[in-house]
């Protein structure tokens, strides 16, 4: 019986909780890149366009970290959430254009 449990519980690593480790650094790393877009928006001797695209990378690189972390779809079974949010981003970028579209045209 004791062979039975050890058996089954090595076998399940799906269910095993990650410890708080890759949370704290998230958040540090989080914490981190926010500092860094306050820093260079309120240095202000960059080019505009350096800083505006600067911070669309820094805001993707926090998407992604908080999406694969904070929100867990770097783990298996997250397929439907993806492709919800793929879809919205299509959607969201297809508006974007109608709207640029209407307004120069």
């Amino acid at each position: 019986m004791a062979n039975q449990h050890s058996s089954s519980s090595a076998g399940d690593n799906r269910h095993r909780l990650e410890g708080p480790r890759n949370h704290y650094v998230t958040y540090i790393v989080s914490i981190v890149l926010t500092m860094l877009s306050f820093a260079v928006v309120l240095y202000g001797g960059l080019d505009r366009t350096f800083i505006i695209w600067f911070l669309v990378g820094l805001a993707l690189v926090q998407i992604v970290l908080q999406l694969g972390y904070w929100m867990h779809m770097k783990d298996r079974g997250h397929l439907i959430p993806i492709v919800g949010l793929c879809f919205g981003f299509i959607i969201a970028l297809a508006t974007l254009a109608a709207a640029v579209f209407w307004v120069w045209w």
